[in-house]
């Protein structure tokens, strides 16, 4: 495989960094915030990587237009309290993305994050340099809609027979299937390994950080 694509797209949430059980813990926080039953936890796993609004309506769906703002603050406010360092990334990330950089490939995000919350991630990681492109559900439509790739792709002229999807969960790769490209898809986040090969992945990894030895 190696040779075969030019630009790789990750998500960010649970392939990049190991931040799943945290959004889950900022679900219920919320939840308790707003007097609601408390979502199963694969039930929050299952919308991460929606757009927040979208993620919480799917979980609360008989919530009140000024409830769901409620609990969008409630969820931020959660969020907001913990640091990200750079500690987050699971284990051989970042020495998985320098060492694709070197190698020379064009590295861009496809996250369900706000612009603002992907800004202050890759500034509290050090990051930000290491990526060509990056693409947020709050200036475009949210996973599983191709619009993001398209426009990574449109921004980096590269075209689709020359781009991955990296991702942890289903909407990373439905994404990838609806903007007609490959997706490699890794087992360390939201959804189980078993999910995510219904989707057709290229690959299903347990890690991110294994991706070297198939792309370097």
């Amino acid at each position: 495989m190696k040779n075969r694509f030019d630009l790789l797209v990750f998500d960010w949430d649970g392939t990049l960094v190991d931040s799943i059980e945290w959004i889950v813990k900022c679900i219920h926080h919320a939840a308790r915030e707003c007097a609601y039953e408390l979502p199963s936890e694969q039930a929050s796993k299952n919308v991460i990587g929606l757009r927040l609004d979208e993620a919480l309506s799917r979980l609360f769906p008989d919530a009140a237009a000024v409830t769901r703002k409620q609990l969008i603050r409630a969820y931020q406010s959660a969020y907001r309290s913990r640091p990200m360092t750079r500690n987050d990334f699971f284990h051989g990330v970042y020495d998985l993305l320098q060492q694709l950089k070197r190698e020379g490939y064009a590295l861009a995000i496809a996250t369900g994050k706000t612009r603002g919350g992907l800004r202050k991630a890759l500034e509290a990681t050090g990051t930000s340099a290491l990526f060509t492109a990056t693409r947020c559900a709050d200036e475009t439509a949210s996973k599983p809609d191709p619009m993001m790739l398209f426009q990574l792709m449109e921004e980096t002229g590269i075209g689709s027979g020359r781009t991955v999807m990296i991702g942890d969960s289903i909407h990373d790769l439905q994404m990838a299937r609806h903007a007609d490209i490959e997706s490699i898809a890794v087992s360390c986040g939201a959804n189980s390994a078993q999910d995510l090969k219904q989707q057709n992945p290229l690959l299903c990894l347990q890690t991110t950080a294994e991706l070297l030895e198939f792309l370097v």
